[in-house]
This record gives C-alpha cells, structure tokens and sequence, in this order.
C-alpha cells in the first residue's frame, strides 16, 4: 500500500527542549550497540540542502511523487530533466565530518549498522559498511516494465547524447538530487526508454507517496530490536518510514537519541535531542572517546 505523502509537521509548543550536550551520544556509542539512523541533515555540510531546515528545499520545491511520476509523461520529462542537471552536482558531493565520525563509529565496533533515508550514498562514500539504503540510491536506475537495473552514469551518458547543449542554470539542487529548473529551462527534454525493453526508467529510488519495500522494513526493523539504543541524526523524523523505527525503539525501551538542531516528531520518544550541527556535534563526541574522525575512513 502506498504512502500519502506527508510533507510538513509543526511542533508543538509543549515539546522537550534540546540540549547542547552531547554526552549522553558519547555515552551511548561509548557502550556499544548503537544502530544509526540518519537523514538529509547530516548531508547539508556537504553541499546538499535538507527538506525542513532554515532554507530548506520545501521552502520552494515540491518533490517529485510516485503518483505524478507514473502517470505523467510530462512529469517524466520534467524529472528527468531536472535529475539530469541536478545530478552532475549532487555526484560531486563529498563526505563531511558528520558520515566520516559515523564511519569511525563504526570502524571501532561501535554501530550495528546504519539506516539512512538519504539518496546520495555519502555514508558509503566515507567508508561506512552495513548501510541499508531505506529508500535507495540515485546511482541506480530501474525499468518500472521489466525490472532492469543498470548505473545511473549510464543514463547520464544517454541522456547527454539525447539532449545535446543542454546546459541550463539551476536555481538550486534539492536533497532528492532534483535541480530547480522552470518549464522553459525543460523545455522539449528528451527522454530515454529502457536499453532492454523500452520500458519507463525510474531512478531506483523511494519517492514521496511510494512505499518502501517490505522487505527492506523488516530489515530495518529487525536491526532496530538488536540495538542496544538507536541514535538519530539529522532527522526531522517527519516522514512515517523513519519514524515508526523511532516508535518501535520505544515501545521496546530501547532509548532513542537524537542529534538535530531542530525540534523532530520524535522528540517525544527520545530520551534526549542535541541541538548543534551535526558535524561538530559528532566530532566532539568522536574526540571525547578518542577516536579521530577528522580525516576519511578508508575500507
């Protein structure tokens, strides 16, 4: 069943406040067990913006849905379009200090894993291992008619090849790696079938109002009961997919931490919210614990 797309929340006044401690997070990783769940947040110092936060890309863009992709030639144009340009941008983007303390984390045994609801596979990139992918990869491609996957540089190199001096200039890249282009700017884009059977390609990605697999939730769900406490970062937790780990957490009496600047929809099961930029909250734990996180993690 698909999600209706939840793009807002407001906090109410009565919420917890944060703290500007973060050590019960050095505590936590200190004794192990920790499954990270992270969200766009943690990817803003790397040149992503996030969905929610000041300046955040819904302040004016709406993100592609599952619903409009699927039953709209012309928004596949203008998606594609959009990803296109927005992808030569978003491919550049580099860890920061956020994803490498995380790698380090899990360097030193400290993670069971880590649930991203990012796209941009920076966790990876910063040599992070046991990352699940809770609503996919830009990097991939898939045929919504035969299941065919295939790399997104791939389809960037058809899609040069199909739309020769195609160069306009983005108001600005999305989280989703979608560039802010207008109609005009799309103009007559042209966009390519599937190599195989000629099918509509899709990035292998979750959009709003798309359900996550099944699979991949119990997954998750599965790595939630094993932790010792699960620690999120940069999350507003608005979206129900992250959420319901957080609620599960609870429930179970594992305790939940979160590392935000702003007030989430977690708060409430959380025993604490650190309220600093994820970068230099998590350096300063990595320090306290005396693990330099400063430089890349390597496989």
């Amino acid at each position: 069943m698909r999600m209706r797309p939840t793009l807002s929340w407001t906090p109410d006044a009565d919420l917890p406040p944060g703290t500007t401690d973060p050590a019960p997070v050095a505590e936590a990783l200190d004794a192990g067990g920790v499954l990270v769940l992270s969200g766009a947040g943690i990817s803003t110092e790397s040149g992503i913006p996030d969905y929610r936060g000041e300046g955040g890309s819904l302040s004016r863009h709406t993100p592609m849905t599952y619903q409009d992709f699927t039953g709209s030639a012309a928004a596949r144009r203008r998606y594609w379009a959009r990803s296109h340009l927005g992808w030569r941008t978003f491919g550049r983007a580099r860890p920061n200090a956020g994803h490498r303390s995380v790698a380090a984390f899990g360097a030193r045994g400290l993670l069971t894993g880590v649930i991203t609801q990012n796209v941009d596979g920076l966790h990876q990139a910063a040599g992070s291992e046991n990352v699940v992918e809770l609503h996919g990869s830009l990097d991939r491609v898939v045929c919504l008619t035969c299941g065919a996957f295939s790399p997104r540089r791939e389809l960037a190199r058809r899609l040069e090849a199909a739309n020769p001096g195609f160069e306009p200039v983005a108001a600005g890249i999305n989280p989703d790696g979608d560039a802010d282009l207008t109609d005009d700017q799309v103009g007559d884009f042209r966009v390519v079938p599937c190599a195989v059977c000629g099918g509509v390609l899709k990035p292998d990605v979750v959009f709003f109002g798309e359900a996550v697999p099944p699979a991949r939730v119990e997954h998750c769900r599965e790595l939630v009961r094993g932790a010792a406490s699960l620690l999120v970062l940069g999350s507003s937790l608005t979206v129900m997919s992250g959420l319901r780990f957080v609620r599960q957490a609870a429930r179970a009496g594992t305790p939940v931490l979160i590392v935000n600047r702003d007030p989430t929809r977690g708060d409430r099961e959380a025993v604490t919210r650190v309220a600093l930029p994820l970068g230099a909250a998590l350096t300063t734990v990595a320090t306290r614990l005396g693990i330099p996180a400063a430089d890349p993690v390597t496989n």
